[in-house]
């Protein structure tokens, strides 16, 4: 495998992470929510109230390798896949099988983030694997932690877990964690003895370091 490393125009965490930060939490978003979100939580609702599990999302799913290996490790909860392409999310429900705990949905994470919050869900465990590092240092506010629907994600949650081979996004994501919550996440450089997805496996046997990010809120 050979995939490219991460260029960045930045080093270390971006200098206005915090003026982001409290901007955000000062304002109130106000960008409409796409329709097919909008459908797609209706979905979601429907789904919860049948299953009465505990639930874990997997944002940014991918074709669903993460969310069906995370359905086994986990049989009680019930596992939503998430991702904004119809394209890989065809190929992700190719693989549910008879699996009657999973569900993937085609949505734009920050507006589902915003209705789930807003109608007071909450997830139990909360994947967040290998996100689009939007690496320039212009782009930091398309970063889960620098976008204003950055705080509906925390009153989302529980037990958050995130991966990344840019360790400055798990460092960025980690200060703004402990920054609005006060409570620190533990990151690592992340060895995987079994990849979780197809994007793990390639980024491991590209020989890129991997990061893991670990966090829970009680």
């Amino acid at each position: 495998m050979n995939s490219r490393r991460i260029v960045s125009n930045q080093q270390g965490v971006h200098p206005k992470l915090r003026e982001l930060l409290e901007k955000h939490r000062r304002t109130h978003y106000r960008k409409p929510i796409a329709r097919h979100t909008a459908q797609a939580f209706e979905h979601l609702q429907q789904a919860i109230s049948e299953h009465q599990r505990p639930l874990i999302f997997d944002s940014g799913c991918g074709t669903g390798e993460s969310t069906i290996m995370l359905a086994k490790r986990y049989p009680e909860h019930f596992v939503i896949g998430l991702d904004k392409s119809a394209l890989r999310l065809r190929k992700a429900e190719g693989k549910i099988g008879m699996d009657s705990h999973v569900l993937f949905l085609r949505c734009d994470l920050f507006d589902l983030w915003r209705l789930a919050a807003q109608a007071g869900i909450r997830v139990d465990r909360h994947y967040l694997l290998y996100p689009n590092p939007w690496p320039r240092k212009e782009h930091v506010m398309r970063r889960y932690h620098g976008h204003p629907v950055f705080f509906d994600l925390l009153r989302l949650g529980r037990y958050f877990e995130m991966r990344s081979n840019w360790k400055i996004y798990i460092d960025e994501f980690a200060l703004a964690f402990y920054l609005s919550t006060g409570v620190r996440p533990e990151v690592s450089l992340w060895q995987p003895e079994e990849p979780i997805s197809n994007f793990e496996k390639k980024y491991r046997d590209s020989g890129h370091d991997l990061y893991r990010l670990t966090v829970t809120l009680m």
